[in-house]
């Protein structure tokens, strides 16, 4: 790291008195919605670019994406507070930031409602604001009592794409993989963890009855009638049929506050086709 960027930051940080006004950094799109809930957001001095709700976020400055985040970037937002998740970000930049001195808190986000409501105590016992943490988990478990699952018989198979040149398909274990079994729907990939590359043969096992993609990956791919084209979607049920389902990508994948939010549309979706 540069020295000319830790000094002045050093220097800086030592004259922060107890009673200013925090300034924290968000590195990750959950904790960033949080954080806003809390009442915070005019204390976020800069956020990853995975924080994209409220949208009022894409105003603030931003450090980059998960392992590609820079020690230097951040600190040029001068934060009191830096906040993150443990297995997005480069272990090299946490060990930079305590280096210099920088407040830094990394949680552990598992992957259930559970792990939301206790992301989110630890969140608010990190900025202060526990006693405003018990309304918003009030609300959010109000919106989760509210959903109504009805098991179906489909299969779904979700496709992260960034082009035709790069397609993952989601196994068992990944955000998406846990909001399908949510919305009461079936994985159409349950045989590895995590994602893989899409192939034909593993689109002719599959099978799916719907294909399920981030808006932006379907874009980039050239629409419905581009996904056609991909070697073996057009053989599947739901290539034949063109049974394909967009999302917001962080809404969708995201598996924070906005989880009921992300269930229903998708359940509304479904039955939509």
């Amino acid at each position: 790291m540069k020295k000319s960027i830790l000094v002045p930051f050093i220097a800086l940080m030592t004259g922060v008195s107890g009673t200013a006004q925090q300034r924290i950094v968000s590195l990750n799109g959950n904790v960033s919605e949080m954080l806003c809930a809390l009442g915070l957001e005019q204390q976020i001095a800069g956020v990853d670019i995975t924080s994209t709700y409220p949208t009022s976020l894409q105003k603030k400055p931003k450090v980059g994406h998960n392992r590609n985040i820079s020690a230097e970037g951040v600190l040029s937002l001068q934060p009191t507070l830096v906040l993150g998740v443990d297995n997005q970000l480069n272990p090299a930049l946490v060990e930079q930031l305590q280096a210099v001195k920088v407040t830094t808190r990394i949680f552990k986000q598992d992957l259930s409602v559970q792990g939301i409501r206790n992301l989110l105590d630890e969140v608010a016992g990190a900025t202060g604001t526990s006693a405003k943490a018990t309304a918003v988990r009030q609300q959010f478990d109000k919106e989760m009592a509210a959903i109504k699952t009805q098991r179906l018989d489909k299969k779904v198979l979700f496709i992260y794409a960034r082009g035709a040149g790069t397609m993952m398909v989601s196994g068992t274990g990944t955000s998406v993989d846990k909001v399908l079994q949510l919305a009461g729907v079936q994985n159409a990939v349950t045989g590895f963890v995590d994602f893989r590359p899409l192939t034909a043969e593993s689109l002719a096992s599959a099978n799916p009855d719907i294909i399920l993609l981030f808006d932006s990956g379907l874009k980039s791919l050239g629409g419905i009638d581009g996904l056609l084209q991909v070697p073996g979607v057009a053989q599947t049920a739901a290539g034949k049929n063109k049974k394909v389902i967009v999302m917001d990508g962080e809404l969708l994948s995201g598996f924070g506050l906005r989880l009921p939010q992300a269930i229903r549309e998708l359940q509304e979706k479904i039955h939509q086709l």
